[in-house]
Parts: structure tokens; sequence; C-alpha cells
């Protein structure tokens, strides 16, 4: 593969689990991404930059090495590689859900086995192998550890226990599953080669301005924006109502005894919120998603 462009950036996505809600990530902050399924290099529409897909398990390696200049991975990947790279910003996502992964010691729901010192001398399959062997080494315990090519959750009543990822924890109990102990918790991070970071002004701007605005639709998924209108003798008690950590926007409207209010509120309070702002004297009330909210 070619060294990254003096005047492009060369920004990796990962693909698997992750891609879409990457993809979609991107388009709230304003980059549309074409994916062709035959093609690791996706088409974007910004001339500065360059798109190349690769697996979130060797992401760091290739920001590492200066394959590319800037990727996505999650953290769990970053310490399993041992990469040393520059971490620009924490980005709370994943493929189902907007918490952290968590990777997680299981037995299965009839094993005897309680807490990870029971497993000396057994053996433990894994995708996270590095990690998962530094865990056992470090409380003293002595197991083998086996890769896993997928299909882990089957091999916990053919070994004696595994290390997996998981969100919500579904997947473990379906196979009927038990956690002993929490590995790691993982969230995706945007990393950059640190050479670039360091010596090159104009992509370490592009990197940061990439950076601010996937934060900004980071920020703007919980959240919803609400308009009304309302009688400036119900204003203050409208106001109070809110639950904005700043002030709300207040303009006057063409007939001097109302006002028009614009707030953005969490998503999960709106239903509560809405009836409560009609009785309080709101009209016209809006709500409306938001694609990027920056600080």
């Amino acid at each position: 593969m070619l060294k990254p462009s003096a005047n492009v950036l060369r920004l990796g996505i990962p693909k698997g689990s992750l891609q879409d809600s990457t993809v979609d990530l991107f388009a709230k902050a304003g980059w549309k991404i074409s994916i062709n399924d035959r093609s690791y290099f996706p088409a974007i529409d910004d001339p500065g930059v360059e798109l190349v897909m690769f697996r979130a398990q060797e992401m760091s390696r290739y920001v590492e090495e200066g394959v590319i200049d800037v990727g996505l991975t999650g953290f769990d990947w970053i310490q399993e590689n041992g990469s040393d790279v520059h971490e620009v910003l924490e980005l709370v996502y994943s493929k189902a859900t907007s918490r952290p992964t968590r990777w997680v010691l299981c037995v299965p729901n009839e094993s005897t086995v309680q807490k990870p010192e029971e497993l000396n001398g057994g053996v433990i399959a894994t995708e996270l192998v590095g990690f998962t062997r530094k865990y056992f080494e470090k409380r003293g315990i002595n197991v083998r550890i086996e890769f896993s090519w997928g299909a882990t959750e089957v091999k916990a009543r053919l070994l004696d226990g595994i290390v997996d990822v998981t969100e919500t924890g579904s997947s473990i109990k379906a196979n009927n599953l038990r956690i002993i102990d929490t590995l790691m918790t993982s969230t995706t991070r945007l990393i950059a080669n640190k050479k670039v970071w360091a010596n090159d002004p104009a992509k370490r701007e592009k990197i940061e301005n990439i950076a601010l605005l996937l934060q900004g639709a980071i920020n703007a998924r919980e959240k919803v924006g609400l308009k009304l209108n309302a009688p400036k003798g119900s204003l203050e008690a409208i106001i109070k109502l809110l639950p904005a950590e700043k002030s709300p926007t207040v303009s006057p409207l063409a007939d001097g005894t109302w006002v028009a209010v614009e707030v953005i509120v969490e998503e999960k309070s709106e239903r509560e919120l809405v009836p409560k702002l009609k009785r309080a004297g709101a009209t016209g009330i809006i709500s409306y998603p938001l694609n990027k909210v920056i600080p």
C-alpha cells in the first residue's frame, strides 16, 4: 500500500461490526460515505480525505506504522496490539448501542466455578489472546489461552471458560453462560499516527476538525430540539420546567404579548416534558432531531 499523500488525510474506518454505525456517525457529522462491497476504499465527499477499511483488530498497528494517518478502533484492540499511537478522542458508540463494550470471563451456568482462581490449570478460548494472558498472569493463575476464530460462546462447554465481548449481555444469557469477572471496558477511539500529529500541522488541523464534528454527532444522539410559543405571562413557569444546562433562547414575536422559546433537551425526558409544557401555557410545540451538538 502506498504511503499517505502529503496533502490528503488517509483515514481508516473499521470493517465489520462497527462499519454501519461508523458510516452513520460520519453522516450526522457532515460526511457522506459510500461503500462498495467489492472495494476496501470507500468514497467520501471530501477531497481532503482518503478512506481505507481495515478490521478494528488491526487498525492501531497500521496507524502506528504510518500506513494510515488516523483511524477508528476500539480501546481493546489498542491494548491487545500494544500500539504506540496518539489518542485524539474517545467516542462512546458501538454496533448496537451507545454503551461501552465489555470483555468478560464466562463459564457455563452449570459450572461450579465462581471466581477466576478456580480456573487454574484450565483452557480459555478468546479472540483477545494477549490481554487475556496478561490478566491471568497478573493474578498468578496458570491457564492455557487459545485463540478463538468465532462462535466463542459455544466453546465455554468444550473447554473451561471463555473471554468474550458483550454490549448488553443478551448473547451471554442466551447461551446459558455466567460472567465471573470483567477484564476490560472498551470504547471506540479516534487515534492518530504520532509523527503526523506532532509534525504535520495541516493534517493535525484536519484531524481536530473531524474530531470536533464527530463528538458533536455523538453529543446529539440522545438529544432533541424543542421549539414552542408562549404568552409572556407563562414564560417563567415554562422556563422552570426546562431541564437545560443553559438558559433557553427566548425571542419576541410580532405580537408583543408572546415569545418563542427554543431549547435542547434529553430525548428520554421529552415525552414527560411536552405535556407539562402544554399545561403551563405553551403552544405550537415542535420537536426535531439533531445532527450535531457542539458546546
